[in-house]
């Protein structure tokens, strides 16, 4: 397919769509577009950065057709068959984000790309990778899932980085499978778990992407063992994990003089590595093993990356220290949303709480809620104390048809029939920062979680010991 030279997004506030419209303007399109939360000011570090790169924005009414039809609209799984702009271009051409993606990378002439996907923490590595090459003078094109913080400018807001070194990382998303469209040179698969499909169906998705990989796959150990021998000599095939079958492979983590550190073995002859870490987690370890394959595979790894790994600044919404309470509690902000995200957050925000842990999560819909909440259990009951107390807030609802069940009040219910004692769920963030303030002290972490509604981390900034 062909990219059209005259294209409208809707829905271009979203993150995935953002960081594409940016893209298609850095390479010479003529883009507008239109969302229906322009205006709130959660949006407008994103909305703002559209504007500096010249992209029109119009609300979402219909009322972009006043000023010419494009050649096509640009649309996300998120988007309903009844939007107002849909219904005003019904005669344009629809493409779905991951087709005109994918089209617009074959169109960079002498373009390596890097596909990262999994369940968890791909925002993350392909941050992190694509920081590491342009650190090591590598200047890649980079498209994330998140604003990646030293990647922000005025007028690129963070998800996406413009380069002319010949390499392009992205991010590839497993969530509805249009990672599908794709045909990477390198994929990198982080993990696997059924944060959206069962894992056998996400197993054949997985399998299909390596499949659609022309020169090599970065494979997790436990996707390798789901996926089976798909190598077959005709790609580079590199396993990373903790196993002893790894080819880079993780050792161990702890912290040292409150430094995280994770020793890693390349078992092709490089011998051990000591890396501190840019922030605690046994998944940043994993991460960081991720990361080192990848520059393997394509031929950079050096001894001059590890400086660069170690120093990677991180992404908005990543575990992102905003401050303390009044009482004195930590307040930390995050994006996780589905059982492995939440777990492997709260597990990293014990190693530094001495006190108790107060996890505050929103919803980012119902029915990512009605399929993720007995996992979820299952996972708080592993890592959560008598102490602790995880928090619903009510299901974040953008629009769309939805059944609004199950509500959060209601799994709170069902929890507690469970035998959980330590589930709460408040209305409003009002009467919750009231219970936080009123609560806590100085030992103690609150730990806020959720996705889509970027309101959350202005929340967490509201609240603050002023």
């Amino acid at each position: 397919m062909t990219i059209p030279s005259k294209m409208h997004f809707v829905g271009i506030g979203g993150i995935g769509m953002s960081g594409l419209a940016q893209m298609l303007k850095w390479l010479g399109c003529d883009v507008s577009g239109s969302d229906r939360d322009m205006d709130k000011p959660e949006n407008s570090r994103i909305m703002g950065s559209l504007r500096n790169c010249g992209i029109r924005l119009y609300p979402q009414d219909g009322s972009f057709i006043s000023d010419g039809k494009p050649d096509a609209m640009i649309y996300s799984t998120a988007i309903e068959n009844d939007n107002p702009d849909f219904k005003a271009g019904a005669d344009i051409p629809k493409i779905h984000r991951a087709a005109a993606l994918a089209s617009a990378i074959n169109s960079i002439k002498g373009v390596t790309s890097v596909a990262v996907t999994g369940t968890c923490g791909k925002t993350t590595v392909t941050s992190w990778l694509a920081e590491t090459l342009e650190k090591m003078g590598h200047d890649p094109a980079m498209l994330s899932g998140g604003l990646v913080n030293n990647f922000a400018s005025a007028k690129f807001a963070g998800n996406f980085r413009p380069g002319k070194g010949g390499l392009f990382i992205y991010e590839a998303d497993e969530s509805d499978k249009s990672l599908l469209a794709f045909n990477p040179d390198y994929s990198l698969i982080l993990n696997i778990g059924n944060d959206h499909y069962p894992i056998s169906e996400l197993t054949e998705v997985f399998r299909k992407f390596i499949v659609s990989t022309s020169k090599g796959a970065i494979v997790e150990e436990s996707v390798a063992e789901h996926v089976g021998g798909l190598d077959g000599g005709k790609i580079k095939y590199s396993v990373f994990g903790s196993g002893d079958k790894c080819g880079w492979r993780l050792i161990s983590y702890n912290t040292e003089n409150k430094v995280p550190m994770a020793t890693i073995e390349n078992k092709s002859g490089g011998g051990r590595i000591n890396l501190a870490l840019p922030s605690p987690g046994l998944h940043m370890a994993m991460n960081a093993v991720s990361v080192l394959a990848t520059l393997d595979i394509l031929g950079l790894y050096s001894p001059d990356c590890h400086k660069h790994i170690s120093s990677f600044g991180g992404v908005w919404r990543r575990f992102n220290i905003k401050g303390k309470l009044t009482s004195g509690a930590l307040v930390i902000d995050d994006y996780a949303h589905n059982p492995e995200k939440i777990s492997s957050c709260i597990r990293t925000a014990k190693e530094i709480t001495a006190g108790r842990l107060f996890a505050v999560f929103q919803p980012h819909g119902f029915g990512p809620l009605k399929f993720m909440k007995d996992n979820l259990f299952k996972e708080l009951e592993k890592i959560m104390s008598k102490e602790d107390k995880f928090i619903f807030l009510p299901v974040f609802y953008a629009g769309g048809t939805s059944s609004f069940s199950p509500t959060s009040e209601e799994v709170v219910s069902e929890f507690d029939s469970r035998g959980g004692g330590n589930f709460m769920f408040f209305k409003t963030r009002d009467h919750l920062e009231k219970y936080l303030n009123a609560e806590t002290c100085a030992n103690d972490t609150v730990l806020v979680l959720g996705a889509r509604d970027n309101s959350l981390s202005t929340w967490t900034e509201e609240i603050l010991e002023k």
